[in-house]
């Protein structure tokens, strides 16, 4: 998930994400950070000014790594519907795979620490604009019902949301099967028919 980054980097950010998801945003200190990464604080301060630039920078490594995962998913289908379901696939897979990274970005998305520009261009660079382009597309070619395709997407990834904590929570197994199903209720909802 932190690929991108130097060593030292990527030790600050997945402690950082470790700490959050144990202990909530403002429990998380530098000092704590510095102790648990193995990171001097003062080689903290060389990359990142602030808390807050940790968090922010957090935020965008996590989003753009899923946007990443889910473009594989959507380019993998040649037809609407393949896409549709490897994209949505793909997006459940990654909330069982890196539930730190769901974890935050549910829990901090919306969140005011999270700086305007940085939600404004994660948002373009993540998942989110492709699927919308997507269910454009079939809304164009009257597969889907007329309606806003960005509303239409986070409907739909609401739905998937949770499903994903109920599968962390231990409530139910999200297995393949279960998920399959999911999405193809999801495309039956929004899809246009023939009512004459």
């Amino acid at each position: 998930m932190f690929e991108n980054y130097n060593k030292v980097q990527q030790a600050i950010l997945e402690t950082t994400l470790n700490i959050i998801i144990r202990k909530e945003l403002q429990a998380t200190s530098m000092s704590l950070i510095a102790k648990e990464s193995g990171v001097s604080t003062g080689n903290i301060y060389h990359y990142f000014k602030s808390k807050e630039d940790i968090v922010n920078e957090l935020y965008k490594a996590i989003v753009t790594f899923n946007g990443e995962y889910v473009r594989e998913g959507l380019l993998k289908g040649t037809t609407i519907r393949e896409k549709f379901e490897f994209g949505w696939n793909r997006v459940i897979e990654l909330g069982k795979q890196y539930p730190q990274g769901f974890q935050f970005i549910e829990q901090y998305s919306f969140s005011p620490y999270i700086y305007e520009e940085v939600k404004q261009e994660v948002y373009t660079g993540g998942w989110c604009a492709p699927m919308n382009e997507l269910y454009q597309e079939a809304i164009q070619e009257k597969l889907f019902i007329p309606m806003n395709p960005k509303m239409m997407v986070q409907m739909h990834y609401g739905t998937f949301v949770y499903m994903l904590k109920a599968h962390l929570h231990g409530i139910f197994e999200l297995s393949s099967e279960s998920a399959s199903g999911a999405i193809r209720s999801c495309w039956n909802a929004v899809t246009l028919r023939d009512l004459t």
